[in-house]
């Protein structure tokens, strides 16, 4: 596998680390009951949903750093009941996620990653669990969005992957997350 193939999963990760920070950004003019009001989606409001992706994160983040974690992630549906726990709660998990995926070599994306399910070890290739991770994020990020649009907050713009012309747009949310275009696109 070519080096540079390992240079789009770091990209993704950096793209999925952005459209959080930016979907987080937008939720935090919500008020709390805004934040948890039932509205239309697979988990029944954006604090569920918001949560369900943090979760979904620490179980597949941890193993892909070799953890253990497991079922033990869902004990609490809401970890983070309010967007000021939230969002550098996800945050933290984003930049896990950019350091394993800083640290991958063409081989090691052929490798295998053991995943404790409680009952059973599902063992599952490195790229095919990162590629999993990532759908899982745009889907339920998605569905967030939707949610976000019934409120009178605007949700913004997440369906960009990083277009190098519009690099003067995001400029300063690069800057809000220590970012330059240089650290996203490095070889």
């Amino acid at each position: 596998m070519p080096a540079g193939f390992v240079q789009t999963y770091r990209a993704f990760a950096h793209n999925n680390a952005w459209a959080n920070h930016r979907l987080l950004t937008a939720c935090v003019a919500l008020s709390q009951p805004d934040f948890e009001a039932n509205r239309n989606g697979f988990f029944p409001s954006l604090q569920r949903t918001l949560n369900h992706i943090y979760i979904v994160d620490l179980f597949y983040v941890d193993a892909l750093e070799g953890g253990w974690l497991g079922p033990a992630a869902w004990q609490n549906q809401v970890p983070c009941p309010s967007l000021a726990e939230l969002k550098p709660a996800q945050a933290a998990v984003d930049k896990r996620l950019i350091a394993v995926c800083d640290a991958l070599t063409p081989e090691s994306l052929d490798g295998v990653v053991r995943i404790n399910r409680g009952t059973a070890v599902q063992t599952e290739r490195r790229d095919r669990l990162l590629m999993h991770l990532f759908q899982h994020q745009i889907h339920h990020r998605g569905q967030a969005h939707a949610m976000l649009s019934e409120t009178s907050v605007a949700p913004p713009q997440l369906d960009e992957f990083f277009a190098e012309g519009e690099a003067p747009l995001r400029a300063a949310e690069f800057a809000d997350l220590g970012w330059t275009e240089d650290t996203v696109w490095k070889s």
